[in-house]
């Protein structure tokens, strides 16, 4: 048995008009398959290309390791050489991941290579981040701790992406006082015996290729697989909904902190303890 997962609708382009109407204000995600074509990374950007430019930058790495109370937040488990983390993503395949690597601060040259596409939102022009992963690496289902609606541009090889809206929390076994769910969950492969609710789960599925963009709508969750080694940048906009823009401001400046707190208060009985709400809170609802 499998997620309940359609498949994403795919555009070739689309006018501005067009993704408002039928994308933004319903909040559906979609895949648009020619929107940088006429971008200079399309045709430069490859992992080749970004260790010639880059290959002396040291980088934070991160892998699928649960959360320990003693990890700060976003605490890299690891350091390389991004030449020697390229090398690493081409001969087989790795945990380590780069996430939330702000290319205007590493690589200001990266700047001309790409522009803010008008697709009817404002863009936050301090804030493309660049993702890379290798062969079957993937990121625990999660959401944007902002809730932004995000542009998701992939370059080199493929990515599978299973999104969920917000209404599915229910199902997913979202962890309290979090931005994921378990992580012991295989969003590729769920167990159903183990995880029955995500059987009620609805949600959306694509592979994304070189050149596509994906949009997520606010506070999407999403779960990134690698199926080759490659990269992505996302670009954002503020979340408009006032609900979301609310929910946004609590999980930045509360939410996130009373964890912080309770983490080193409790140490790793905090994170039992959410870990066995997740079980109890979802299977309460379902």
């Amino acid at each position: 048995m499998q997620l309940n997962l359609q498949d994403i609708p795919r555009v070739k382009t689309i006018t501005k008009s067009d993704f408002i109407n039928h994308y933004f204000k319903p909040q559906k995600p979609v895949v648009i398959e020619c929107a940088i074509e006429d971008w200079p990374a399309h045709s430069k950007w490859s992992l080749d290309y970004i260790k010639s430019i880059a290959g002396d930058i040291t980088v934070p790495l991160y892998d699928d390791r649960p959360v320990d109370y003693n990890d700060g937040f976003n605490e890299a488990h690891a350091e390389m050489k991004m030449g020697d983390y390229i090398d690493l993503l081409k001969r087989e395949p790795t945990k380590y991941r780069i996430f939330l690597w702000n290319i205007l601060k590493e690589i200001p040259q990266l700047q001309k290579d790409f522009k803010f596409p008008d697709f009817g939102l404002r863009l936050m022009k301090s804030l493309p981040m660049l993702f890379f992963g290798g062969r079957d690496s993937h990121t625990f289902m999660h959401y944007d701790i902002d809730l932004a609606n995000i542009f998701h541009f992939h370059f080199e090889g493929r990515k599978q992406c299973i999104l969920f809206d917000q209404k599915q929390s229910k199902y997913l076994y979202k962890i309290p006082h979090s931005l994921i769910t378990r992580e012991d969950i295989d969003f590729s492969n769920p167990d159903f015996d183990k995880w029955p609710a995500l059987k009620n789960a609805k949600g959306w599925i694509c592979d994304l290729n070189h050149g596509e963009v994906l949009y997520m709508p606010e506070g999407y969750w999403h779960h990134m697989k690698y199926i080759t080694p490659g990269f992505s940048m996302s670009l954002r906009a503020i979340a408009r909904n006032p609900k979301n823009l609310s929910k946004a401001i609590y999980n930045v400046f509360l939410m996130r902190n009373y964890d912080n707190l309770m983490r080193r208060i409790k140490g790793q009985k905090w994170i039992d303890w959410k870990n066995e709400k997740a079980i109890t809170n979802t299977h309460k609802t379902f």
